[in-house]
């Protein structure tokens, strides 16, 4: 009896240490250090964190990150599922829906890059390199528009390099809930006089609730955490800045340890009931089964 009780743990043991060593140890370590000054030397008790809710730079993180979690969220989940939906329909469906995740096969840093050059901004005497300049110099004759130095468009075009690259992903996902849904229940709502947009609101979108909620769960913790595109793109500046690009700066260009740690515990903060929201959801699925 004894035995059996002690096997299994003998099993999880080394997961468990993995665990402890790379995930716990880290996440307490970096809560006690976000209560101390710039080398980790002295207490400071809250200041780090009344620095955070009370700095320029950080109310503009914060705003950017909002802004991020409005604007991303709704448009890769929306975009994604209008897209699982029409593209059911078409006979080349595979070949469609492979260009569209094609940009998850990309590195973030690479997507960066390509977009980078996509918002490249020259003087409007000079030729345009970059594809919407040359387009709106060439096709519209309009001035070229600086993408990424502009603070009413820069951060909407960040978004947009983030919507290309997390579309497709979302895509996928949802292509598959709606494709386990019964055609016997849609082709009876046809029967029963539905059109297509009522199928689409009444029968579609309520059979895929919980995709849908796993996916926008997975795209706001992307969001918490988005950093690469913003690093490439702009490194934070021109009123770009967001949380984990901060966390970044402090910690390896400022050296401020202290602060960089607060902002560690917050997104940690921030991310940990959306995590809760997913696991709870996840449990009632289980129990339904």
């Amino acid at each position: 009896m004894r035995r059996g009780g002690v096997t299994p743990w003998l099993y999880i043991s080394p997961t468990l240490l993995i665990l402890l060593v790379y995930l716990v140890y880290p996440t307490v370590n970096t809560f006690y250090l976000s209560f101390f000054d710039k080398r980790s030397e002295n207490f400071v008790g809250l200041a780090n964190y009344v620095w955070l809710f009370t700095s320029k730079a950080m109310r503009i993180a914060f705003r950017n990150n909002l802004l991020w979690l409005v604007v991303f969220t709704t448009l890769t989940v929306s975009l994604g599922l209008v897209l699982a939906v029409m593209l059911d329909r078409v006979r080349y469906e595979s070949v469609a829906k492979s260009v569209i995740f094609l940009p998850m096969a990309i590195s973030f840093v690479g997507a960066g890059v390509i977009w980078r050059f996509m918002y490249a901004f020259r003087p409007p005497d000079a030729p345009q390199i970059g594809l919407l300049n040359a387009i709106l110099v060439g096709v519209f004759g309009r001035d070229p528009v600086g993408w990424l130095v502009n603070r009413s468009v820069n951060n909407f075009a960040l978004i947009v390099a983030g919507v290309w690259i997390w579309t497709g992903f979302c895509m996928v996902i949802l292509s598959a809930a709606y494709k386990s849904i019964p055609r016997d229940i849609i082709e009876a709502a046809r029967v029963d006089g539905a059109n297509e947009w009522q199928i689409f609101w009444r029968i579609t979108v309520p059979l895929m609730k919980p995709t849908l909620a796993v996916v926008t769960t997975t795209m706001i913790i992307n969001v918490l955490k988005v950093f690469d595109i913003v690093y490439v793109m702009t490194f934070g500046e021109f009123g770009t800045e967001v949380l984990a690009n901060r966390m970044y700066k402090e910690m390896f260009q400022f050296r401020h340890f202290g602060r960089a740690s607060a902002i560690a515990v917050i997104l940690l903060l921030a991310i940990v009931p959306v995590m809760l929201v997913n696991i709870r959801r996840f449990q009632e699925q289980e129990a339904i089964r």
